[in-house]
């Protein structure tokens, strides 16, 4: 064995003394499944159990666990957190959890929305909508998650692309893929970066963003699935 090849074998000996073992990992990082599930069970808790999707949760925190290279740093807990929130919504796409009558009622809610905009020349409140769709507060926002569930799931696409990986130097590629979208949504205005920024980083609901920034949930809405269209045109005048 030469000098090299002795080198490389001392530092992945030294990195696999430090790694944990699969039930420290679950102990430790179970707040990443945790968190997962608080925010993706208000648009798919219908459809998966949230003990069904912390069982999902788990399972892709063991994988990232076995397949991530060196130490559980910070990066883990990123590589990780997407690959548990990918797992999760991956489950749900296999599940046609979004049927066509949670489709239509998102394409009333939003019909609903441009009719009352039109009528009273203004953008309608939260409660002028739910009134006018005969809805209580908790059914609008159900109504209104899934009206915002698509765009959620389309911009995840995006977050997660380059997740599923079979050797190391495809995580090279999974971090540049994240920094090319990152590129991305710079190109967006203030509003909707800040947008992005509170749902996906401070991982704020709806309700909160709106009482952040001043405006309804159903603009915020709004304003969250034209940042995922235009991040997707942007994506596609690259590509060109």
């Amino acid at each position: 064995m030469n000098t090299a090849q002795s080198a490389y074998q001392e530092v992945s000996e030294d990195i696999s003394a430090k790694r944990l073992s699969e039930s420290q990992v679950m102990t430790q990082y179970l707040p990443l499944v945790k968190r997962a599930v608080s925010q993706l069970r208000s648009h798919c808790g219908s459809v998966l159990a949230v003990e069904d999707m912390e069982q999902i949760g788990l399972m892709a925190l063991l994988e990232s666990a076995r397949r991530y290279p060196g130490e559980y740093d910070n990066g883990f807990i990123s590589f990780a957190g997407q690959r548990i929130r990918g797992a999760i919504l991956d489950e749900l796409r296999r599940q046609d959890w979004r049927p066509r009558p949670v489709r239509q009622q998102a394409h009333e809610l939003n019909d609903m929305v441009r009719k009352l905009t039109r009528k009273l020349e203004r953008e309608p409140s939260d409660n002028e909508i739910a009134e006018a769709l005969s809805l209580s507060p908790a059914e609008y926002r159900e109504r209104l998650y899934a009206s915002q569930s698509e765009s959620m799931h389309s911009l995840d696409e995006l977050i997660s692309d380059g997740r599923h990986f079979i050797d190391n130097s495809d995580i090279l590629e999974q971090f540049s893929a994240k920094e090319y979208l990152f590129q991305a949504i710079l190109k967006l205005n203030k509003r909707e970066q800040l947008i992005l920024s509170l749902y996906y980083q401070h991982e704020l609901n709806l309700k909160e963003i709106a009482a952040t920034l001043g405006l309804t949930e159903t603009r915020i809405c709004q304003l969250h699935k034209q940042a995922v269209k235009q991040l997707h045109s942007i994506y596609q005048q690259w590509e060109r």
